[in-house]
């Protein structure tokens, strides 16, 4: 579940940047069920470092990321079901999220708080929390000068 949070207003009327501007739209996605290896070929074949793992719904549960695959990876000895092991064995969940319409500034401040690398961007409706971009800490960098 991700983490709750107050609705973010869009910041466009104070001339701020929202995260609609600099996401990365669209997501990469991957259910529970699939196995490390299939997510470390996707990662791979599509040049992206996380999947968002979704649920049966399509609603956003977790993140895994080439950080997770790379410290399963150092305990593999020490872990005696390697090969039966999953995306949600290894996905950072809570889902820590934000709306298009929330603010850079906002953006960077949850990223700092939660020491975090990417945040999925979510849309809410009707009970179900829909992944629909990501904003790294490369897209921020990307508009450093911005």
């Amino acid at each position: 579940m991700p983490e709750k949070r107050v609705r973010d207003k869009d910041d466009t009327s104070t001339g701020e940047k929202t995260v609609r501007d600099w996401m990365h739209k669209g997501v990469i996605t991957c259910r529970g069920d699939t196995p490390v290896q299939a997510v470390a070929k996707t990662m791979e074949t599509k040049d992206i470092s996380a999947l968002v793992v979704v649920d049966d719904q399509g609603d956003a549960v977790g993140v895994i990321s080439r950080t997770d695959l790379v410290n399963a990876r150092f305990v593999q000895p020490y872990l005696k079901h390697w090969r039966g092991m999953t995306a949600e064995h290894l996905m950072s969940n809570p889902v820590i999220s934000v709306s298009p319409d929330t603010g850079i500034n906002e953006a960077v401040r949850r990223l700092h708080e939660k020491r975090i690398h990417r945040l999925v961007v979510v849309e809410e409706s009707a009970g179900h929390i829909r992944p629909v971009g990501i904003l790294s800490v490369t897209d921020l960098a990307k508009h450093a000068g911005d």
